[in-house]
This record gives structure tokens, sequence and C-alpha cells, in this order.
């Protein structure tokens, strides 16, 4: 039989060894030869194929071919046919396996030696990678866009976000949108900022009246009042501004934008997350270029309503697809200030936009840290945001900072929505994470994330373009529900923090810092129906005599280092971390199971120190199984540690910590005023008391609200009433034994009458207490705030809800040495003037 196929395939050989390669009627195959043991007509004859030619350029590799069988004989060897090359050489492989039988006479053996590599190859269609096609705003400048596509706006020209006439690479890219035939139609923006004049030629058009409301002075309209309220207009300007004969043109000109006004003066909590709200089923983004002081030396953020404001109109926002809230990453680099201080844009429900200039590069003012998702064009390098102004016909040509970087993000992300209405708040930031553009490549700051994408903490995930953005968006498949995986929390040393905003135990932060390290497992994530990985936020718990000494680092299992908190220079704050959260979307996409690190350090200043208590992590991302999701609803509560009815701390061997030399330090109170109002951190409430780092719950289920720890005085309520009880079983037993134990018992009840007394009973009472813990009489305001998060007379008027994130400077270089930047807005007259 052997002779019979070798003799076929040599007449084959004679009819077709000048053919071109068919693939119909031979199979082909690459051999890797080593000629110590064979000869390659050996290996060929062994084989049943025939040499057609050298691989290439490669030394010892061999075009070999084998006839398909055709007819009948075909149909009786088909599978002889497809397998009999590849299993004559598995073979011939396996006999050639031990060295010993290589070496001796056995043929097979030494030909199975010889061929040290085969495979079949298969034809696959490539596709030709053509160039793309030149882009027409690379081609044309601004007049000859406008010209084109009848923008008659005569400033047009300066808005060198749209089209960029001397770096045409930098800019946001919409042009193409635009035509591609999305301009934001059907979509509505709402500025939460101090108003926006719906008067003006720019905006009456597109106005919103009935998303728009004014929560400064409870009316309908949202008119900018004061002459300073110019800022929603400008930023209302770069969105929706009509083609017509004023100023310029939005990046989503024909969508909708509605006004909701509360920075024109002090605000309570509820209206804020009333404004959070407004219209939430109409409006499909909010566009909040504002936040805390951009000094370096405040830690503030949302309280427990607008928490829960928010988180409401993610779940129940455009009929359950979520609102989309875009936040201002803030102006305070120049003054070392970070986001991850800031409430606001460390929260997972925020697209956090940090800035670029029309050159690419980082601006001073913008802020960096690990929550900054992406970057958008503002004002910098000697040029700024020209839009739309408060007046009937005026024109802006001042506007920037991260405050102008937020709108154009909205603008893009408007377009997006018009093209694909269904997308969720979720889709949005993948969209933001997959898709945007790397700038600055030589920046040491970028880094290589597990998934392979770069990461900067002064960029985010890159900067955003329009048209990829869009493209992209229109192919998107929708992501699944949203998952959560909480671990419980370590106590390190025994810390502790009560409500009182008091401190003890912990471990010292020594010149090697502290380490701790908690381990997640696969089977907490099948518990907790956990798929990817989105965000990362955790709470931490620090005493330190100077805040911002303080610097903060998580390195995941796979070596990926998120640098969570920097010095601060300006921050003096005696009050530490009481259990504030910071947040990382550095790890997206990372695989989170094995020991995540969390290292805490500060500057080993004789004059100042500090303690590490605890810590804990929340995993946010999607689902395994999409039916088994169920919405997450924020709890309130106090951020104690531990926190209520949570178990017993782990034990000592699942949080490693790093020993430290103790360093020599000294007691020195700081200044009277430098502490700075904060809040309690963020919206994800502790852990469920059935939660462990070994067991961890449905991650978006809500958990049950934790009861409140008990006041001393309740306590020793509660002690009394149980002697009470104890009085009255003595009776009945005295009644039982005779008069002498009755007297006794008696005599008793009188010594502890005095100490059961309740209010109003008495001179000797004891005021109940509230059930909450109170803060100290020898507190000041500013230092309970910075522990509980209430609100004081300083949060309200000093600044936090007038803190626009503008930067006017026609210059890129810091504020002078020891001046902080107070951050400014845009001034009538181009000037800069420091904001209220």
């Amino acid at each position: 039989m052997r002779g019979l196929y070798a003799a076929f395939f040599s007449i084959l050989t004679l009819v077709s060894a000048s053919s071109k390669r068919n693939y119909e009627t031979h199979n082909f195959y690459v051999v890797e030869h080593d000629a110590q043991y064979a000869t390659l007509d050996q290996v060929s004859q062994a084989l049943g194929v025939e040499v057609v030619e050298r691989a290439g350029e490669l030394p010892n590799h061999w075009i070999v071919r084998a006839p398909k069988f055709s007819g009948e004989f075909a149909a009786r060897h088909s599978e002889q046919e497809r397998d009999r090359v590849l299993d004559t050489y598995a073979r011939l492989r396996a006999r050639s396996s031990d060295s010993a039988l290589a070496a001796r006479a056995d043929n097979e053996a030494r030909t199975g030696a010889a061929i040290k590599y085969l495979s079949r190859q298969t034809l696959r269609q490539r596709v030709r990678r053509a160039p793309p096609p030149i882009q027409r705003q690379y081609q044309e400048d601004a007049r000859a866009i406008a010209l084109r596509l009848g923008i008659s706006d005569p400033l047009f020209p300066n808005q060198w976000h749209l089209v960029n006439d001397e770096a045409p690479e930098h800019s946001m890219n919409v042009v193409p949108v635009w035509e591609m035939g999305y301009t934001g139609k059907g979509i509505i923006s709402s500025f939460v900022d101090d108003g926006l004049d719906y008067t003006s030629e720019d905006l009456k058009d597109n106005f919103y009246a009935e998303g728009s409301y004014d929560f400064n002075d409870h009316e309908d309209l949202p008119t900018p009042k004061l002459g300073e309220d110019t800022h929603g207009t400008r930023c209302a300007g770069q969105v929706a501004a009509v083609k017509n004969n004023a100023c310029g043109v939005g990046i989503a000109y024909n969508s909708r934008v509605a006004g909701v006004r509360i920075l024109s003066g002090a605000i309570s909590d509820v209206d804020e997350a009333a404004a959070l709200n407004y219209d939430f089923q109409n409006v499909s983004i909010y566009s909040c270029s504002w936040g805390p002081p951009d000094n370096g030396a405040v830690m503030e953020g949302p309280d427990y309503l607008i928490d829960k404001a928010v988180l409401h109109g993610i779940n129940a926002g455009r009929g359950g697809k979520g609102s989309i809230f875009v936040f201002a990453s803030g102006n305070g680099a120049g003054s070392g200030d970070q986001c991850n201080f800031d409430g606001y844009t460390n929260s997972i429900y925020s697209v956090t936009v940090s800035a670029v200039d029309h050159k690419g590069t980082r601006p001073y003012y913008s802020e960096g840290c690990t929550a900054n998702m992406i970057a958008a064009y503002s004002s910098g390098s000697g040029k700024s945001i020209t839009t739309t102004d408060k007046g009937k016909n005026k024109c802006a040509s001042t506007h920037g900072g991260t405050s102008a970087a937020a709108p154009n993000a909205v603008g893009v992300f408007a377009l997006a929505l018009e093209a694909r209405p269904d997308l969720t708040w979720r889709d949005i930031q993948h969209l933001c994470v997959e898709n945007a553009r790397m700038i600055n490549p030589d920046d040491e700051d970028w880094d290589t994330t597990f998934s392979g994408r770069k990461y900067s903490s002064k960029y985010g995930y890159g900067v955003l373009d329009g048209l990829r953005f869009v493209q992209a968006a229109r192919e998107w498949k929708l992501v699944k529900p949203q998952a959560r995986l909480q671990t419980r929390t370590i106590q390190i040393e025994g810390g502790t923090m009560n409500p009182m905003g008091n401190y003890s135990g912990g471990e010292v932060i020594g010149l090697g810092g502290v380490s701790s390290v908690l381990s997640v497992k696969w089977d907490q994530l099948q518990d907790a129906n956990f798929d990817k990985l989105e965000h990362i936020t955790i709470r931490v718990w620090i005493d330190h005599t100077r805040r911002g000494d303080v610097e903060i680092e998580l390195t995941s299992p796979n070596g990926i280092r998120s640098v969570l908190a920097e010095k601060r220079r300006g921050d003096s704050a005696n009050s530490g971390f009481p259990g504030w959260r910071l947040m990382t979307i550095k790890h997206w996409g990372e695989d989170i199971v094995g020991d995540w690190t969390i290292r805490v350090s500060d500057q080993a200043s004789a004059e100042h120190k500090g303690t590490f208590l605890g810590w804990n992590m929340v995993f946010w991302g999607s689902v395994i199984d999409s039916a088994k999701a169920v919405l997450y609803e924020v709890s309130h509560e106090d951020p104690v540690l531990p926190p209520h009815e949570e178990p017993q701390p782990l034990p000592p061997s699942t949080a490693t910590n790093t020993k430290s030399y103790t360093k020599p330090t000294v007691y020195l109170s700081t200044e009277s005023g430098s502490s700075t109002p904060t809040a309690s951190g963020g919206p994800e409430p502790t852990a469920d008391p059935q939660v462990d780092v070994s067991e961890a719950s449905m991650s978006i289920e809500a958990l049950p609200t934790p009861s409140k720890e008990p006041s001393q005085i309740s306590i020793i309520v509660d002690g009394l009433t149980h002697k009470l009880w104890t009085y009255i079983i003595l009776v009945v037993i005295a009644s039982l034994v005779g008069g002498i134990l009755l007297w006794r018992c008696r005599v008793r009840s009188l010594r502890s009458a005095a100490y059961i007394a309740l209010p109003g009973e008495g001179n000797g009472g004891v005021p109940m207490a509230s059930g909450r813990g109170r803060r100290r009489s020898t507190d000041s305001d500013d230092d309970a705030d910075e522990r509980t998060g209430l609100n004081s007379e300083s949060y309200h008027h000093g600044g936090f809800h007038s803190g626009f994130l503008d930067d006017e400077d026609d210059h890129d270089y810091p504020p002078s040495a020891g001046h902080a930047s107070p951050g400014f807005r845009d001034g009538d007259d181009g000037t800069r003037s420091p904001r209220p």
C-alpha cells in the first residue's frame, strides 16, 4: 500500500512540478529541517510530500505540498487526506521523543528528529491598511470650513477648539461629526451654575425653560442677576450656541440647554440635591464646572443628600439609563491641589475632565489624580476659549480653565447621544476609556495598565476626540449592569475613630511608611456576581498633625501602582483622613484576584507625626449575570472606624503591616483657623455585617441600614434599667425568705435611686443624649466639620459653591511662590479677578 501511495504522488509531482501553488489541488506545509538526523529528501519521503521551495529567507525552512484526493478516492479517504501529513508527523515525533532512539539506526526515529517544526498553511484574507481619509479640517482653514458649512458666526475662526489652524491635530474634532449629520438634536444638557442668559442671540432658540430653575432665589428662570454671573452662559455657549450671526457656534449647536442657578449665593444641601436631579427624566447631561476651593488646603465632598440625589439620577434618570454627570477636575495644580481631595470629582458617577491647551500641552492649572478620566481642550499657552457671554449679542474671548474643558466634553457626549440615545451613563465612561486619544507620549506620567492601555493622572486615558467617540458609539455594545464588591474594613493595631472624630490606636507612620495587604479570592467574585473591573474606591482612616505631608499609594496584585494622594504643600490641617474616600480608574479592566497593598507614608518631619488606623476597598464593575443585578442604594452613616455593626477586625495575619522606625516628634498645635471643613467622603456605605475579605456580598444590593452606636448616657440608662429588674427579682425572693432580706433590698434601692433619675424628674436627673455622638465642646466648628462632614458657615460662605473652575490667564506659568492660586473668573474686560 505504501508503494502505491508513493507511485501515485510521483505521477502527480511530474504533472504539477512547474505549476503555481494551487490550494484547491494541494495542501501546503512549512517544515523546519535539521540535517544532522536525516536528509530533506528522506523527510519528504517519510511525510509523503513534495518539496516546493525554500520558505523565504528563513534558513532550513521549506515549503512542501501534498496532493488532495479527488473523486471516489477522496470520498473513501477524506479523513486520511485531511490529516495524513500531520498524523504522520505526530507519529514520527513520538518515535523520536527518546533521544536514544534517534541515535540508533531507526529510520523513523531519526526522521522524526530531523523535523523541528511543521505546520499546515491556511489561506487568510488580509485587509489593506489604506491611508485613512484625510479629514477636511486638516486641509481647510476655519474660514473655508465656515463657508462650506454655511457658518456665518463672525468669531467662528477664533474658535480654535473647533478648527485649529495652527495645530490641526489639537481640536475637539467635531466638524466631521457635523458632516455625518449629528449636531445634538433632541439632547438636553443642564448647566448647574450661576444662571444662563436665555435672552442671548446665541442661546435663546436652544433654551429649555422646563428644565431650568433658580435655586438661589427660588424663581422659575435662571436669570444671571449679579454682575459676575457670566460663567454658566459661557459654558452653555460652548455646547449649544446656534449657527447665526452672533459670536460662534456650539459643539452640539442643535441641542438644547437648561440653566440651574446655584452658584450665586449660599445654598442648602437639599437644594443642591434637587438641582442635580432637576428634570432628570428629560435632561441627559449635567455640566458641573465648580467644586471646593482649589487652594490645595481643603478636602471636601458632597453630603448625604447630595450623594443620594446623584445616585438617584444614576439609577432613575433618562428612564433608567442614568444621568451623565460631567465635572471639571479643578484649577488648583499650581497650588499643589489634586482632584482626589474633591468628593465630586473622585466620584465613580462623574466623568472627570482635565485640560490641555491649543498646543496639546498641559496647562499649569489643570489638576491631576487617578480619578481623571479624560482631557479636553481649554485655555493655556496664550489662547483662551471664545464663546457666548451674558448679554443679547455679547461674546467672550477669555473663557478657560477646566471649566471650559468640561463643557467641551459635554458637547461631544451630546453628539454621541444623538447617534445612540440608548447609551447608559456607564457606556459613556467605557467609551471615554477605550477611545480617548493619547497625547504628549513623551510625558513620563504615562503608564501602561494591566489591560495594555496608557493612563496618566494628568490626562486620564487621553484627550477626547469627537469623531472617534461618535464613531465608536454608533457600533457600541451596551455594557452589563453594575456590580459591586466590598471588602471588610481592616483595623491596624486596633485603630478606631468615633463619631466625634476622635482617633485612637493605629500604627505610627515611620520612615518606611506603613503597608497593609488585603486579599481578594476568585470565589468572592462569583459570590458577588462580579465580572469586569471599572472603578476602585478606597476609604482610609489616618490621623496626622499635618495632612499635607501624607502620601498614599495602592498596588494591585499585577503590580500596577495608583498614587492616590501626594503631598500638598498648602494643607496644614491636623484632622487627617477621617474615613475619606479616594478613587482610581487606573485599574480599569484588571483582574482583581490577589493581594492589594496600600502604603501610607509622610515626609518624615520631626515636627509632625501620624498613624494609619484602617482602610477598606470597594470594587465597582459589571455583573456576570444580568438577571441577578439589582440597583445599589446609598445609606446614611458616619464614617466611623470600625463601621457600625461590622464584624470584628481581620486577624493580624491578613493585614500585614510594615514596621517602621519611630521618628522623633514633638507635639505642636496648628495655627488657629487652619482647619478646613470636609465632608464624610463618599456615597458608598460601610460593609454589610456578613461581608468580610473571604465573603463578599452581591455588590449592587442595597445594604441594610446600620444602627447607630449607642451614646454613653443610653448605656448608663440601660445599665440602671437592668438594675431595676434585679431589684424586682430580689423583692420577690425577699418576700419568701423573710423581712430581714426585704430590709436589705430596700437599702439597696435607696442607694441606687440617685443614679436612675430621668430628665425632668429632679435636680439630679441626667439629660438624655440624642443617640448620635456630639462633637466636643472644645472643638471648633471647622474641626467638627472636618471630621463629620457637617456644614458650617464657612462651608456655605467660604467659596464652596462659588468655586468656578475658570482660568483666564493668557500665560501658562504658575502663581508666584508663597501665594496659593485663588482661582479666577472671567472678567468683562479680560483681566483676572479673584473669585469670591
